[in-house]
């Protein structure tokens, strides 16, 4: 159900329709020296080094107000933050079940979505390989996807 694209130092997380689901930034470890850090980056993939699991981003709430340059009423504000709600809510719920560490931001591709990051960390190290990555990082998509929340 889920592709991984690398895009430089971070994945693409693509579903079954080859949407953007979200992003898996790998954690390289202490890159030094840091003027260094890319050719490091892309000499670990080649090599498929090991890594100790990394950081999932995901869309979490779109607003659906801040992208529209149209006047809108009263009712149809009302409902867009009533709906932004409920989906904050839901998250809210997953968040605190699971007591996962989060971060919550303004999406770099749009600034009427929120994107919740947050830590995955494997089980054992898993190589720099979009096949392994995948199966690592497929069952918490998988979870998120039965919540509806991706």
């Amino acid at each position: 159900m889920w592709k991984l694209d690398l895009d430089s130092d971070f994945f693409r997380i693509l579903d079954k329709n080859r949407n953007i689901a979200g992003y898996f930034w790998p954690d390289y470890g202490q890159l030094m020296p840091e003027n260094k850090a890319e050719e490091m980056i892309e000499k670990m993939h080649k090599n498929h080094d090991p890594i100790p699991g990394g950081f999932l981003t995901v869309p979490m709430v779109k607003f659906g107000i801040f992208d529209n340059k149209e006047e809108m009423d009263i009712l149809f504000l009302s409902s867009r933050l009533d709906d932004a709600n409920a989906r904050l809510d839901v998250w809210k719920e997953f968040l605190l079940e699971k007591q996962m560490q989060h971060s919550i931001q303004m999406a770099h591709t749009d600034n009427d979505l929120l994107s919740l990051t947050f830590p995955i960390k494997f089980s054992q190290n898993i190589p720099l390989d979009k096949d392994k990555l995948l199966d690592a990082i497929s069952p918490t998509l998988d979870l998120l996807a039965s919540k509806g929340l991706l």
